[in-house]
């Protein structure tokens, strides 16, 4: 597998007594080499990104990166709507050893194409690490447009991007305008599988959270062209991708790792409401159906 192909998980950030739990945050990414991820997410939307404050953010980056000490690149959440933030936490992520950096579309300032393409470039110029831009524009309101990554892709260090639309138009625009060699992972579980059939290299994951072993063969199957696996894989966990979206995320994803007993506390951060009793039970089920409860 390459470098940053595959199934990237998306870390949640586990919590206790309000604080960072930084033992739960070693089991969990034990659990996740263990079923073979390819690659740590710290911090980044699923990992409560917009809740932790400075200090926690940079202790996750730095927990994450000596935990798992070269097994697996991390790829560090450090986007920020304010510029001279994200370069403060993407400097630091280098400094921690990040093998890359995640870097979000400002969100709330509602910038254009030329301020996204600005802000990127920005953070480009001033810390010399890997970069994948991260576009999901569901949680940022404004998108960014394949013509403006394909011109950000043309800076050295912006290797990739996580694509979040949930729209392969916007997928197969994306790859066919950029470089070949520019990494483009889905950023939605349910596209992950059709997304490598279009030229994608993988995923980063939700549901890799719960089940890193099931996404981890998808994209191994779907990557090697092994299209049957990679369609009964994507069939198989369907219902518990969906799932993990069935109220604000990242709680589902919590809740069903407390069910398994992969962590002590299944609380989200304010304001992400605690996952409902219905969904709860949903989950229970879809955790049942693939034997991992």
């Amino acid at each position: 597998m390459e470098k940053y192909h595959g199934a990237l998980v998306a870390l949640v950030t586990p919590f206790v007594d309000g604080g960072l739990d930084e033992q739960g945050l070693v089991d969990l990414i034990e659990f996740q080499i263990a079923g073979g991820t390819h690659g740590i997410v710290p911090c980044g939307t699923t990992g409560e990104s917009a809740t932790i404050d400075f200090d926690e953010h940079k202790r996750v980056i730095d927990l994450t990166v000596k935990t798992v000490n070269g097994r697996v690149p991390v790829v560090a959440g450090t986007g920020a709507n304010n510029t001279l933030e994200a370069i403060e936490l993407t400097e630091s992520a280098k400094k921690s050893g990040a093998d890359a950096v995640l870097s979000v579309v400002p969100y709330y300032n509602k910038p254009n194409q030329e301020g996204m393409y600005l802000h990127f470039r920005k953070i480009a110029e001033e810390v010399d690490i890997p970069i994948f831009l991260y576009n999901v524009p569901g949680r940022t309101v404004v998108s960014l447009q394949p013509e403006t990554v394909a011109r950000l892709a043309e800076i050295d260090n912006i290797i990739g991007i996580k694509e979040a639309t949930g729209s392969l138009e916007q997928y197969s625009d994306v790859i066919r305008k950029c470089p070949k060699d520019f990494i483009v992972l889905s950023g939605d579980d349910f596209t992950s599988m059709p997304g490598v059939l279009i030229g994608g290299k993988g995923v980063i994951s939700v549901i890799s959270n719960v089940y890193p072993e099931g996404m981890a063969r998808m994209m191994e199957a779907a990557l090697a062209g092994n299209l049957a696996e990679a369609c009964r894989l994507h069939y198989r966990m369907y219902d518990l991708m969906k799932l993990m979206f069935c109220v604000p995320s990242p709680a589902p994803a919590k809740k069903a790792l407390e069910l398994l007993g992969r962590m002590q506390s299944a609380l989200p951060r304010l304001p992400i409401a605690p996952i409902d009793e219905a969904s709860t039970e949903k989950l229970r089920l879809a955790l049942h159906d693939l034997g991992l409860l």
